[in-house]
């Protein structure tokens, strides 16, 4: 039987989305965009990056898919307003997302 830490890890592990609060929402027109949901991504939004870009955290390659894995989708002006402690966070996401399962779950174990 699971523990309640080890089902929600089993959870994170499996999960297809990842909800990060931004240190500083992001303005559209009147609307202030304070969380963004970052999908896992899957081949065709990895197309055009490389994906050893993406694991050494390459801002052009964390911006260039970024619009296809966020949730509201980002236009470009709407990207260059994040800060640097919200690239690196949607970064960090994306880098556990191209991890395999048993990875992954050996992260969650680190934290």
């Amino acid at each position: 039987m699971q523990t309640q830490d080890q089902t929600q890890n089993q959870k994170l592990i499996q999960a297809e989305a990842q909800t990060i609060d931004l240190d500083t929402p992001v303005k559209i027109g009147d609307l202030e965009i304070k969380q963004l949901e970052i999908r896992k991504p899957n081949v065709q939004a990895l197309q055009g990056v490389k994906i050893a870009d993406l694991l050494q955290g390459d801002v052009n390659s964390i911006c260039t898919i970024l619009p296809r894995i966020s949730s509201p989708t980002l236009t470009k002006a709407e990207i260059n307003q994040l800060e640097p402690s919200d690239i690196a966070q949607v970064a960090g996401v994306v880098m556990i997302f191209l991890q395999t399962k048993s990875v992954r779950a050996q992260l969650l174990q680190q934290q």
